[in-house]
């Protein structure tokens, strides 16, 4: 899956905005403030709204009277997201569309929509449409045989207002591009890593792939070594190279049953725990577990990966951030660094500006005097550091 395009209505700053032709490896600029921690929320409030319900991921962030952009409460709160995505063999662009309202307090999916076009021509057709809580899905949707018109349209009512279509009927196989978007979402990754959850000794079990917080990290670590050993030294040998005397590191059983990581050092016999290895070698570590795991994440969303890290190691993790898009994942990253944005391409770099308590997003390569800089030689983190991205600077 790649995602195209994107827009958001009434989200927090984000009063109207369309972000288009989105790249698969792309990085977001901007001052503190000006909305780069809730662009990326958007995919995290729709996981939380497809996993829990609509409810829920409000009342995680403080209500519909929080998350709704200010002087908009009588509105809706409107996504609509365009994204590819392989169907009946072919290649297609998926629009789906979701807005939330408030009915006496309480929030109601007003309308879902999941569409796209059956053939070259013509309109994109619905495949899911409801409105609050009542409407219908096609089973027959990969039978191009035939016209829209002899399509099977299969009524439903879901047990709530405030649950998404696509969570009840994603479950059936015989809606198939809603099952297909469903299972998508669901493997979207917002990071949130906190490094004193990362450490210390964690209960034994099995987990795949790295949480949103890493609190996971020795179970991942522990999956991929003994599963994936190619992907796990490929991890090591990128540690290596990266920190120095870093020579190995292990998930440990405990006495007790649980995991911990420990660090080799080259210069001495015993391992270190994690609790005496520094925050940046930590971060590395899980960076590097995130972006060779062997099942990729269709979507993952970082912010600011400078923190912790030395400088001159932005240059190297930017490229394997964009080896992990060319591999099939899409990558949304936010710095405050030009050192990373240094190693970024201008086709990839976004800002954002904050007017009148409301955000607009501009891309570097829309704009004729950066694209001039850059092909005569300037860096784009250093134009950023010179105030050439005009509105993403605090001053």
């Amino acid at each position: 899956m790649q995602i195209e395009s994107l827009t958001v209505k009434n989200f927090r700053a984000f009063k109207d905005v369309t972000i288009k032709d989105i790249p698969r490896f792309c990085v977001f600029i901007g001052a503190n403030g000006s909305g780069k921690t809730t662009l990326f929320d958007v995919f995290g409030f729709l996981r939380d709204c497809l996993v829990h319900n609509v409810r829920n991921a409000l009342q995680r962030r403080g209500g519909f009277s929080e998350v709704i952009s200010r002087g908009r409460e009588q509105e809706s709160i409107e996504f609509e997201i365009k994204f590819r995505m392989e169907i009946g063999g072919v290649d297609r662009l998926v629009t789906y569309v979701l807005n939330i309202i408030t009915v006496k307090s309480k929030p109601i999916v007003k309308r879902e929509i999941l569409r796209y076009k059956r053939g070259r021509h013509g309109s994109p057709f619905h495949f899911l449409d409801f409105r609050k809580g009542k409407g219908y899905a096609i089973v027959n949707e990969d039978d191009f045989n035939k016209e829209d018109e002899e399509l099977e349209r299969e009524e439903q009512e879901l047990d709530a207002q405030d649950i998404l279509a696509i969570k009840g009927l994603g479950q059936f196989q015989r809606f198939k591009a809603a099952s297909a978007f469903r299972q998508l979402i669901e493997k979207w990754h917002v990071s949130d890593f906190h490094i004193s959850e990362a450490r210390g000794s964690k209960d034994s079990g099995h987990a795949e792939h790295l949480s949103v917080s890493g609190d996971n990290l020795p179970l991942v670590a522990n999956y991929i070594f003994e599963n994936h050993r190619k992907s796990f030294d490929r991890i090591i040998e990128r540690m290596k190279s990266r920190v120095p005397g870093i020579e190995n590191v292990k998930a440990i059983p405990m006495e007790n049953g649980e995991l911990i990581l420990k660090f080799q050092d080259d210069s001495f016999d015993r391992p270190f725990i994690d609790k005496y290895v520094s925050d940046g070698t930590i971060k590395m570590f899980a960076y590097l577990i995130l972006l060779y795991d062997p099942q990729p994440h269709p979507l993952l969303c970082v912010e600011e990966p400078e923190n912790q890290l030395y400088p001159s190691l932005l240059l190297e993790l930017a490229e394997d951030f964009e080896v992990y898009a060319r591999n099939g994942g899409q990558v949304f990253v936010s710095t405050h660094s030009p050192d990373f944005l240094n190693a970024v391409d201008i086709d990839n770099i976004f800002w954002l500006e904050k007017t009148s308590g409301f955000t607009s997003v501009h891309r570097a390569n829309q704009n004729p005097l950066l694209v001039r800089l850059v092909d005569e030689g300037d860096q784009p983190g250093w134009l950023w550091k010179e105030k050439r991205f005009k509105g993403a600077d605090p001053n």
